[in-house]
């Protein structure tokens, strides 16, 4: 089954290649969406998958990269958006 959550990961996020990693790691797993830095130091992503892929991708995003250092990760459910691909987001602001 296809779902689709919005993941907020909070700590040392930004500056370490956490969303090229994220990225790459959304394509292993099939996962599509997309991953951006928010003003707040924060990454926002939003990703569809396979229920065991979006479990592989959360446990994932709680360790991030190797010179990440996440110290937190809210998710939560939303309705699908159809999603093709993985991308890079630019920033809002």
């Amino acid at each position: 089954m296809i779902k689709h959550v919005q993941i907020k990961v909070t700590g040392r996020v930004q500056g370490v290649n956490f969303r090229y990693a994220t990225q790459k790691r959304a394509m292993e797993l099939n996962v599509t969406g997309f991953v951006r830095n928010e003003q707040d130091g924060s990454v926002y992503i939003e990703a569809e998958g396979e229920t065991s892929a979006l479990e592989q991708f959360a446990e994932w995003c709680k360790r991030g990269p190797s010179r990440a250092d996440v110290r937190g990760v809210e998710m939560s459910s939303s309705d699908l958006k159809g999603f093709t691909g993985f991308d890079i987001a630019r920033e809002p602001w």
